[in-house]
């Protein structure tokens, strides 16, 4: 009998923080079956919400392209879904460190385009992609924060990385208001941001999002410039 291939693999990635200490990020790793092996693929990082964190890996795959790529899903890119530590926060600075040194790490160990690499995250996970960001804008290609939010007066200045925004119209976990000052504060700084509302939605606006194949075709319509 044929061996059944893991559709995403676990993984842990070993960083150095401020401190001089080491942290481990464990992380699910998915990668298409029929890409060439001599071809680079996007890379798509994805930042789970505040009931996902903790020790159990699986947690992750609850919601979001993890989700899908479970259920039988195709993604034309590599998806890296790491977990947050228990009671800490996508957003801390700390956090923010272990992601940005995890994608040199994944552009440097898997076939991956850094020209096209790109970032989403729901709730906790929005608020993290809206300050990773700010902190790392330069690593992305195109950003979608799902019922994120944040600061403001940080957030307004975010390099001109284009950014989609999703959020339910009734969101009385996340306030729609998080997504729409920081859209409007970008676009009156000359940023490429738009913002997507849901009516009659509450907080759950990723499944609406992550299962629309037009969410995937604007990321991959995006790519960083050619170095000089």
């Amino acid at each position: 009998m044929q061996a059944v291939r893991k559709r995403q693999t676990s993984h842990e990635f070993t960083w150095t923080d401020s401190t001089g200490s080491k942290r481990t990020l464990p992380f699910f790793c998915y990668q298409p079956s029929d890409f060439q092996a001599d071809a680079t693929l996007p890379l798509l990082l994805f930042l789970h919400g505040a009931g996902e964190r903790g020790t159990d890996l699986k947690q992750v795959t609850k919601h979001g392209p993890p989700k899908l790529i479970d259920q039988g899903e195709d993604f034309p890119m590599i998806v890296v879904s790491p977990q947050c530590p228990p009671e800490q926060w996508w957003a801390d600075r700390e956090n923010l460190e272990g992601l940005f040194q995890l994608v040199q790490h994944l552009q440097d160990d898997l076939p991956v385009d850094p020209r096209r690499t790109y970032l989403t995250g729901m709730s906790m996970g929005g608020y993290g992609t809206f300050a990773m960001t700010a902190a790392h804008g330069e690593l992305f290609a195109a950003v979608i924060p799902v019922c994120g939010g944040g600061d403001v007066l940080n957030l307004g200045k975010l390099p001109k990385v284009p950014l989609w925004a999703f959020h339910g119209r009734d969101d009385d976990i996340v306030p729609l208001v998080r997504s729409e000052e920081i859209v409007d504060a970008i676009q009156k700084n000359g940023g490429d941001a738009r913002l997507t509302i849901y009516d009659n939605v509450e907080h759950d606006s990723w499944s609406a999002t992550y299962s629309n194949p037009e969410v995937y075709d604007w990321l991959l319509s995006h790519e960083l410039p050619k170095p000089r």
